[in-house]
């Protein structure tokens, strides 16, 4: 029989979880235009397992060819223009991701300034696009 799958280490709680969410949705509501007040924001993004696979698949085969190791991905909140062309989401909440990661070097160029060289955290790869467009989410009663 396999062994379970290890646990990832950046797990929290449930109680925590929806903590932070009223923690959320109680700053944004108070930082909410009165235009924008009159609608219901976003406080969740849901993205398809699909998606987020298609998503990694592009970044790594993408940041490969133009020379990046591609290590992670940023998450960002956005909140959309306020404006028609955004039609139902004009001024609410979005979230959107971008790959992160370092250019590879050559192995000489990397053996010869190793001591010089501090590994740096990695940044935005800005060449490639970032993802947004998942769909909005209102759980029910923030039950996890």
């Amino acid at each position: 029989m396999k062994n379970p799958p290890a646990k990832p280490s950046q797990l929290i709680t449930k109680e925590f979880a929806k903590q932070l969410n009223v923690n959320y949705n109680n700053k944004r509501a108070s930082s909410l235009t009165a235009k924008a007040a009159k609608k219901e924001d976003a406080n969740a993004i849901w993205y398809s397992l699909e998606a987020l696979e298609s998503y990694i698949h592009y970044i790594k085969t993408s940041g490969a060819k133009e020379g990046y190791n591609v290590d992670g991905i940023r998450f960002y909140f956005g909140v959309y223009p306020d404006d028609e062309k955004h039609g139902e989401k004009a001024g609410l909440t979005t979230l959107f991701l971008v790959p992160t990661g370092k250019k590879v070097e050559n192995n000489t160029a990397k053996i010869q300034s190793f001591a010089l060289v501090q590994e740096s955290a990695p940044a935005d790869i800005q060449s490639l696009e970032p993802m947004n467009y998942g769909n909005i989410g209102r759980p029910p009663s923030l039950v996890y």
